[in-house]
Parts: C-alpha cells; structure tokens; sequence
C-alpha cells in the first residue's frame, strides 16, 4: 500500500507541479471549451490522454523508444502551441463528430509526447524495481486524478467567468487560448531558440 501511495503521488506531482506547468497548460487549452453539460467528452480526451501518457512511459522505460531530453520538451510546448491556435481558430463553431474523433486522436499522440517528457525521471526512480509496469499503473492513476482536479477546477472557473461575469463563451475560449498561447511561445523562446 505504501508503494502505492508513493507512486500514486508522483503522478499526483508530475501534473500538479507549479514550477513544471506545461501539463497544467495543456490541460487547460485541451478543456477551456467545455461546459459542465460536456463531461463525458472530456473525461474521454483527458483519458485518452493518460493512455498516450502511460504508453510512451512504458515504451521508454523498457528502452522501445530513445529521444532527445531536450527535442520532447520543446515538442512539448509544441502541442500546447497546436491546442491553443485550434481554439482560436474553432472558437465559437460547432462541434461534430468529425471534431471529437480528430481532438480524440490528437490526445492520444500528444500524451505519447508527454509521457515521454517524464520517461527518464520515472526510469532513474524505479531503476531498483524488478517490475516496473505495476509502479507505472499507480503513477497513471495520480495523473489520471490530478488531470481530472485540473479540468474540474477549469470547468468552475470558466462556469463563473461566463455565467456570473456574463463572458461569452467563444471570447472566454479565444482569451484563455490566447494567454496560454503566448505563455508557450515565450517559453520556446527563452529555452529553444
């Protein structure tokens, strides 16, 4: 059980971490659309994120996949770049079904790149274990339930903003995507260019 809680708690960090933000961003350009109304849809994306998550950790954990340290985080910020501008630009469309299967696709690639950006830390933790797949499973439900306290605090925060504050819903999407857009870009700057 205390093994459990250790790595449970890893995952809880990995996302909830406010000196490592990228994770909080992304989830925050990945549901700002929604309402309360679409929970489904988001627990899927955010889901199907963590799916993508845990599979490139475990493929780079036992030595399937190598990469750049340096090459996944800046890929990193670049899924959150693609996210916000996808915002911007659907703002205020309607959805369909084309929409949630592409969102749906794009979750799961952009959680393999995640999950990447963790891969070294959590090998070096667990370089003692003779099984690593049970730790792994235990840090996907800490970032499964931090992912899922992050949407449920965007979804209060945007039901406040456009039904007490009266922002409208499109503006509020275009806003929030604009900022973390800018947050991201800056980064890229500062570390990669």
């Amino acid at each position: 059980m205390n093994e459990f809680l250790t790595f449970f708690k890893l995952g809880l960090n990995h996302v909830l971490d406010l000196s490592d933000y990228d994770h909080m961003l992304f989830l925050l350009v990945l549901t700002v659309a929604y309402t309360f109304k679409d929970w489904k849809r988001v627990f899927w994306l955010v889901t199907v994120f963590t799916i993508g998550h845990t599979i490139s950790l475990i493929l780079a954990t036992y030595g399937a996949v190598s990469f750049s340290e340096n090459a996944i985080r800046l890929l990193i910020y670049i899924t959150i770049v693609i996210t916000a501008l996808y915002n911007i630009f659907t703002a205020g469309k309607t959805s369909n079904k084309t929409k949630i299967v592409l969102l749906l696709v794009a979750a799961l690639f952009f959680g393999l790149i995640h999950g990447l950006g963790f891969a070294s830390h959590f090998k070096f933790i667990t370089s003692g274990f003779e099984s690593k797949l049970l730790p792994m499973l235990e840090f996907a439900l800490g970032v499964e339930a931090a992912q899922i306290i992050i949407v449920l605090v965007v979804l209060v925060v945007s039901f406040i903003f456009q039904t007490i504050f009266r922002f409208n819903k499109r503006d509020w999407i275009m806003v929030i995507s604009a900022i973390v857009l800018g947050i991201a870009i800056h980064i890229i700057d500062m570390n990669y260019i």
